[in-house]
């Protein structure tokens, strides 16, 4: 199983639009809501490749029952931790040129118990799972290292770990060694305190996250695709040219369709290679959807893989 971890869930607005322009009106072509979180979204990919996953996350107040509610119409396990504090809206924006905009809230405060329970809620699960996925912001309350706990606990049960985080829990986990960790090109630059501008700089961000702590990093590249990292060598994958309606959460759609395929026993080359199909598909459609497993496939076809080391 693929347990992930969503701290900052939220009730995401899609709107669909005709454009994105200042000082002119735009018109909403279509609307819809969805559980928003990185760990929920990488719950629906796996779930939708037919892999087995459950998601943990924290609920409170009228816009948490409404999370729960959406939620179960995805069909796959969920466990819920009661917080006191409504959970967060947020807002996302696409329109047909493949422009976008995505509005996001902190987060509700959260109180120490509820950290704790979520905490051992995740502990309790960590012996049924396989890869544990740790997803998303932190939420005001929840210690900056906290997600290196859960990475430290994972490992005594001997249960993988990929991290899809930014900022501070990113700097601090990665001392942890998680399995993997999955920045995009911003968070590696927050992370390392640089710009990022050529192939020569991606490799070099790769191997110097990867000397931080983690034992693989996978460097995410939006339309370019990605540069994974292992020990000895770093692989470059390379996604077809396509027209992105909306890439928002392509990011977590790679992640997921990565660990589901390393839990199928494929190398980390070829999982990488699965994860930027699962990505690019993704990102052909409109809203915030994510790629099924045939959709993956026939983009996973044109995806390159090039050993650079």
């Amino acid at each position: 199983m693929i347990l992930t971890v969503t701290l900052n869930p939220a009730v995401d607005q899609n709107i669909s639009a005709d454009q994105l322009v200042f000082e002119d009106r735009a018109y909403i072509l279509a609307s819809f809501e969805s559980a928003g979180g990185r760990g929920i979204n990488a719950s629906r990919v796996i779930h939708s490749f037919g892999g087995k996953t459950l998601a943990v996350a924290f609920s409170g107040g009228a816009s948490g029952a409404h999370f729960e509610e959406l939620m179960r119409s995805y069909g796959f396990p969920s466990e819920f931790v009661p917080m006191k504090n409504p959970i967060r809206h947020n807002l996302s924006i696409t329109d047909r040129q493949g422009l976008s905009v995505k509005l996001n809230e902190r987060g509700p405060q959260l109180a120490k118990a509820e950290v704790e329970a979520i905490e051992q809620t995740i502990i309790r699960l960590l012996p049924k799972s396989k890869w544990l996925m740790l997803c998303g912001s932190v939420p005001p309350g929840v210690p900056n290292d906290f997600y290196s706990k859960l990475i430290v606990a994972a490992q005594q049960q001997g249960v993988s770990t990929l991290l899809d985080t930014d900022s501070d829990p990113l700097t601090l986990s990665i001392e942890a060694n998680p399995t993997v960790v999955t920045p995009n090109q911003p968070e590696a630059e927050r992370l390392l305190g640089r710009a990022l501008l050529t192939r020569s700089h991606f490799v070099e961000a790769a191997q110097r996250i990867r000397d931080m702590g983690s034992e693989t990093v996978i460097l995410s590249l939006g339309a370019r695709g990605a540069v994974g990292c292992t020990e000895g060598h770093v692989w470059e994958v390379v996604p077809p040219r396509v027209e992105a309606v909306c890439p928002i959460g392509a990011g977590d759609a790679m992640a997921a369709a990565f660990a589901w395929a390393m839990t199928k026993g494929k190398a980390f080359h070829d999982s990488l290679r699965w994860g930027v199909a699962a990505g690019t598909a993704s990102a052909m459609l409109p809203g915030i959807s994510f790629a099924n497993l045939e959709q993956t496939k026939a983009m996973y076809k044109r995806v390159e893989v090039k050993p650079v080391l």
